[in-house]
C-alpha cells in the first residue's frame, strides 16, 4: 500500500495541471464518455458467499454468514480463520444498509476467561476491484507477519474489507466515513455473535489503514458509542489537509515517469461517486486510458507495474486538469473531530517519504490540541514500511496497558518532532 504522500502527490499534480481492457485511440463523444457505471466500478462475481439478495431490514452490524478461509487468505498463527459477511451502514450516503465482507482470526488454543481480547485491523490500499478484497485475495507478506505477531500474543483479529470491496458497489477509496462504518459494524457483528472474544476492542492500522483506524475511533462517538474502544495504534498515518496539498504542489515533476499514478486514478473513482457530472474518461488521455481503466479489474500493484512499463508521466496522462473535482474527493478523506476518547499510539518513521514526519507531526499536534491522549514515537532511522515490523516493540506494551485499563496519558507535552 502507499501512502498519503504519494496519493497527495497524485492529487496535487492533478490539481495543478485481471483481464486486459482494450485501448481507445480517440476520446469518446460526450454521450459515450461513461465507459462504466460510476456506482459499480470494480464489481465482479467472486463467489456466492459475497452476494446477498435477501432483505437487509435487520439493521447494521448483523452477521449474515460465515465460512472457513482458504489457505492463501489464512494466517499461520490463527487457530480459526473465517470469512464473514455482515450488514453495515452505507458510509458514502450516510444512509441505507449494505452487505460488507471481512474476516475473523482467532488465536490457537483455549480462549481466556472473558474471551480473546479483540483487535480490529484496518488495511491499506489494495485497489477498488472486488478481486482485491483481502478476504478473497489474501494479504501482503508484511501484513501477514505483523498480524501473526499479534495473534501469537493472544489477540483475536477482525478485519473488514471495507464497503464495496468484494461486495456490490464501488469501493469509496480513501473516504474515511465509509471505512469507519464498515469497521465499527464488523466489530458489532462479531461481538454480538457466538465467538470467544471480549467486548473491548483496540484498533490498529498502517498508512491508509492508520487513517481508517483514527477515523473509526473518531466516528465511534457518534455512530457506535456502545463499542468500548480501549486504544488505537496507527503507524505511518496520513493527514490530508489543504495546507499539506499546497506544500506538496511544489514537488510536482509532471514530465517524470511516475509509477504512483495509480493513486490518482483510484482517487478519481471516488469523485465519480460523489459528483455525477464528473466523468473520469474526460480527464484521461487516450495514451493513459487503457491503464487508468484497469482500476475496474486490477489491483494497485498491477496498475503500478503497468504505469511503469508504459513510461507514463503525469503530463502524458491528463487531457485536462481535474483540479476542482478532485477537491470533492479530498473533502471525504479527513477526520470528523480529532478528539478521540481512546488513547492513541502514533508510530512515525524518521525516513518516511510517503507520510512524511512533518505531516505526522502536524497530525499529532492537532490531535493533542483536541484533547486526544497521544503517545508519539519517532523511529529516526526507519522508513514507511520498516516502522511496521519494528514498532510492536512499543505498540504491543501500549495495547496490553490499554486492555488492562491503565492510564496512558501520552506525551503531548513532549512530542518527538521538534526538528520536523
Amino acid at each position: 500500500m502507499k501512502l498519503a504522500r504519494t496519493v497527495l502527490l497524485g492529487l496535487t499534480t492533478a490539481l495543478a495541471a485481471c483481464s486486459t481492457m482494450p485501448a481507445q485511440n480517440s476520446a469518446p463523444a460526450a454521450s459515450q464518455a461513461t465507459v462504466y457505471d460510476a456506482a459499480t466500478v470494480g464489481d465482479s462475481s467472486l463467489s456466492a458467499f459475497y452476494e446477498y439478495a435477501q432483505s437487509l431490514s435487520h439493521g447494521p452490524g448483523k452477521l449474515l454468514r460465515r465460512e472457513p478461509l482458504e489457505a492463501k487468505q489464512s494466517l499461520a498463527n490463527a487457530g480459526t480463520n473465517l470469512r464473514l459477511l455482515y450488514t453495515a451502514t452505507d458510509g458514502l450516503a450516510n444512509d441505507g444498509i449494505l452487505p460488507v465482507s471481512g474476516v475473523l482470526y482467532l488465536p490457537k488454543g483455549e480462549a481466556p476467561e472473558g474471551g480473546w481480547p479483540l483487535m480490529a485491523w484496518t488495511h491499506g490500499t489494495v485497489g477498488v476491484a472486488d478481486i482485491c478484497a483481502p478476504s478473497w485475495n489474501g494479504r501482503q507478506e508484511q501484513d501477514q507477519e505483523y498480524l501473526n505477531r499479534f495473534l501469537a500474543e493472544g489477540y483475536a483479529i477482525v478485519a473488514s474489507d471495507y464497503q464495496g470491496l468484494g461486495t456490490k458497489g464501488t469501493h469509496p477509496y480513501l473516504a474515511t466515513r465509509p471505512a469507519a462504518y464498515s469497521n465499527l459494524d464488523i466489530i458489532r457483528a462479531v461481538t454480538a455473535g457466538d465467538f470467544p472474544i471480549s467486548e473491548k476492542v483496540a484498533l490498529f492500522g498502517q498508512s491508509q489503514g492508520a487513517g481508517a483506524a483514527i477515523a473509526t475511533a473518531d466516528y465511534a462517538a457518534i455512530y457506535a458509542p456502545e463499542i468500548d474502544i480501549v486504544g488505537v495504534v496507527a503507524t505511518g498515518a496520513p493527514y490530508l489537509t489543504p495546507q499539506v496539498v499546497q506544500f506538496l504542489e511544489r514537488l510536482q515533476q509532471p514530465d517524470r515517469v511516475d509509477p504512483l499514478l495509480g493513486y490518482t486514478f483510484l482517487a478519481m473513482t471516488l469523485v465519480q461517486q460523489v459528483d455525477p457530472s464528473f466523468v473520469m474518461r474526460d480527464y484521461i488521455t487516450d495514451e493513459a486510458w487503457p491503464i487508468a481503466n484497469r482500476v475496474s479489474d486490477a489491483c494497485y500493484a498491477e496498475i503500478k507495474t503497468l504505469v511503469s512499463d508504459a513510461q507514463l508521466t503525469r503530463r502524458k496522462s491528463f487531457a485536462q486538469s481535474p483540479s476542482l473535482p478532485l477537491r470533492q474527493g479530498f473533502a471525504r478523506m479527513g477526520y470528523p473531530t480529532l478528539g478521540l476518547k481512546a488513547p492513541l499510539f502514533l508510530g512515525t518513521g524518521g525516513l518516511d517519504r510517503d507520510t512524511p514526519p512533518q505531516m505526522q507531526a502536524t497530525l499529532a499536534r492537532d490531535l493533542c490540541a483536541k484533547g486526544t491522549k497521544v503517545t508519539s514515537v519517532l523511529y529516526p532511522e526507519l522508513n514507511h514500511r520498516e516502522v511496521v515490523p519494528y514498532s510492536p516493540i512499543d505498540s504491543i506494551p501500549f495495547v496490553k496497558a490499554a486492555f488492562a485499563g491503565e492510564d496512558l496519558p501520552g506525551n503531548c507535552d513532549d512530542l518527538p518532532y521538534r526538528a520536523q
